[in-house]
C-alpha cells in the first residue's frame, strides 16, 4: 500500500528536472579555464555531479513506487529520457577528453536508442512483458555507472589506477551492451514479422474492396 505523500509538489518529477539540469554542468566545466579551476577539481566536480545524477535516478523511482500520486505517466516517460541523456552527455565528454574509444560511445549510445524504440513500440502493442530488463541488462548498467565516474574521475586513488578501472568497465558494458540489444531484438523480431503481415493483410483488403466497388459502380 502506497503512503500519502509528506509534500504537495511531486518530488520524483523535481529530481527529473534536476537530473536534466546537471547535463551541462557535467559537460560545461571542463571548459573551465585552468587558470580558474585546477584540472583535479574540474574532474571531481564532473563525477560528483554525475553520481548526484545517478542517485537521483535510483530515488525518484523509490519514491514515485512508495508515495501515492507521484507515479504520473509524465514521469514514466521523462525519467528514462533523462537518464539516457545523462549517460550520453558523460560518455560525450569523455570521448572528447580521450579518456574514452568513440566506437565505445556509439555502442552504448546506439543501444539506448534502439531498445527505448523497441521497448515503446511493444508497450504500444500489448506486448511490454517480452522486453523486460534482463540480468544482461542490468549487469551493463552495473557496469556502465560505476565506470562513467571512474573515467571522469581519472585520477588515482591511493595508487589504484582509477582511469584504467573505469576502461575495463565500460568495455565490459559495451559487450554486455550488444548482447543485450541482441535479446531484445530476438525477442521484438517475431512481433516486427507479425506486424508486417497484418499490414500487408490490410493493404490487400483495401484494395480488394475498392475493387469490388469500382466493380460495383
Amino acid at each position: 500500500m502506497k503512503l500519502k505523500p509528506p509534500f504537495k509538489i511531486n518530488v520524483p518529477m523535481v529530481l527529473t528536472w534536476l537530473r536534466i539540469a546537471l547535463i551541462p554542468v557535467v559537460l560545461g566545466v571542463f571548459y573551465i579555464p585552468e587558470t580558474w579551476l585546477a584540472p583535479h577539481w574540474v574532474n571531481v566536480i564532473a563525477c560528483v555531479t554525475f553520481v548526484v545524477a545517478a542517485v537521483t535516478d535510483a530515488l525518484d523511482g523509490f519514491l514515485a513506487r512508495r508515495y501515492e500520486g507521484w507515479a504520473t505517466r509524465m514521469g514514466a516517460f521523462l525519467d528514462p529520457i533523462a537518464d539516457k541523456l545523462v549517460v550520453s552527455a558523460a560518455l560525450v565528454a569523455l570521448v572528447g577528453l580521450d579518456r574514452l574509444d568513440m566506437a565505445v560511445a556509439m555502442i552504448i549510445i546506439g543501444r539506448e536508442i534502439t531498445v527505448t524504440g523497441i521497448r515503446e513500440w511493444m508497450a504500444k502493442i500489448g506486448e511490454s512483458g517480452r522486453v523486460k530488463v534482463n540480468w544482461y541488462g542490468k549487469t551493463k548498467t552495473i557496469a556502465q555507472m560505476t565506470a562513467i565516474p571512474c573515467l571522469l574521475w581519472n585520477d588515482p586513488i591511493f595508487g589504484i589506477d582509477i582511469a584504467l578501472i573505469g576502461t575495463g568497465l565500460i568495455w565490459l558494458a559495451a559487450v554486455l551492451t550488444i548482447y543485450s540489444m541482441y535479446v531484445y531484438l530476438s525477442a521484438a523480431v517475431p512481433f516486427f514479422d507479425e506486424e508486417r503481415a497484418r499490414r500487408a493483410a490490410e493493404r490487400q483488403a483495401a484494395v480488394l474492396k475498392a475493387s469490388a466497388d469500382f466493380k460495383h459502380q
